[in-house]
């Protein structure tokens, strides 16, 4: 005859399993809120949005995504890790996530205090000349900036942005040295790099490919590890620079503590999304090539990233006036 002790203890475990298998598999049982720490209509956003309607189909429940932009994208993030994980609030972030933990003191850390779901893809840069600058390789690049010490101008989105970041990696590796002239905007620098009064700026690919192609600027190199489909002709800046390597970060996160089941079925979900030909092309256009992976990937990537960055803000000495 068994134990009542044990009896009752077998029964209290067999509801507690049926109540947190039901939970499981009610989840999601309302709408999920998906935080993007930027304004609408920048890469982060597009494909949130992109991501948020194709798992709404899928998971029966609206998925919303809320743009909370501000302080470089710190109100927003702050906003998702403070929030209960109880999946209902996620964020969706970019490159802009690292380089602001990087580049500031913050209200919470960028990789312990999240729980990573997934990396959901990675844009390259395309470093791009004026065609009155003489070089048409990185090689040639680094020894024109070497025979001209603080000659070259170069301009980015504004200072300790990414687009000012990765130029100034490519300084501290490569041992050149060059002008930077930060503008509010990564477009008004690459109106002014057409325009002539500006020699180089590392480009997002969208928006410096189809110059390259109509020959009004000249691509030396990508920032990815690999060549861009969108410009296949043009080698890796790590081929001439080892150990270069910046990429622009695109993922998934939920606040500290969320549960397994859960992360689980956001990663696997997005994954099988990202594998879609529908979806590679929404990413491709973008500039952004579709990752994938386990959690852990994603936060060794976020990792990897703010190490990097907080490196070149100290090495070569960037300041913000924030």
């Amino acid at each position: 005859m068994q134990h009542p002790v044990l009896a009752f203890a077998l029964i209290a475990f067999t509801l507690a399993s049926g109540l947190a298998f039901a939970q499981q598999s009610n989840y999601p049982s309302r709408p999920v809120r998906v935080i993007v720490p930027y304004a609408p209509g920048g890469g982060a956003d597009v494909i949130a949005r992109v991501i948020s309607q194709k798992l709404s189909e899928t998971l029966g429940q609206p998925i919303v995504v809320d743009n909370r932009a501000g302080g470089g994208g710190t109100i927003g993030s702050e906003t998702a890790v403070r929030a209960t994980a109880d999946g209902y609030t996620l964020a969706f972030v970019s490159g802009a996530y690292t380089t602001m933990a990087a580049l500031h003191p913050l209200p919470y850390d960028a990789v312990r205090d999240i729980t990573p779901i997934v990396l959901v893809g990675e844009a390259s840069s395309i470093a791009v000349v004026h065609p009155s600058v003489p070089v048409k390789t990185v090689k040639e690049l680094i020894a024109h900036a070497k025979a001209n010490p603080g000659k070259l101008n170069y301009g980015s989105g504004g200072t300790g942005g990414f687009s000012h970041l990765i130029v100034a990696y490519f300084e501290l590796l490569a041992n050149v040295r060059m002008t930077h002239v930060p503008y509010k905007g990564t477009g008004p620098s690459l109106n002014d790099l057409l325009g002539g009064q500006l020699h180089l700026i590392f480009g997002s690919t969208p928006s410096t490919a189809p110059h390259v192609k109509s020959g009004r600027l000249r691509a030396l190199g990508v920032t990815s590890k690999e060549r861009s489909t969108a410009l296949p002709d043009v080698p890796p800046i790590s081929d001439t620079v080892p150990g270069y390597y910046a990429p622009l970060l695109y993922g998934m996160w939920g606040p500290k503590g969320l549960p397994a089941h859960m992360i689980a079925l956001w990663n696997r979900e997005v994954v099988k999304l990202l594998k879609t030909p529908d979806m590679k092309d929404r990413m491709t256009s973008a500039g952004i090539d579709a990752a994938g992976g386990a959690p852990e990937a994603f936060r060794d990537a976020l990792r990897a990233d703010v190490e990097r960055w907080r490196k070149v803000v100290k090495a070569a000495g960037i300041k913000t006036s924030d």
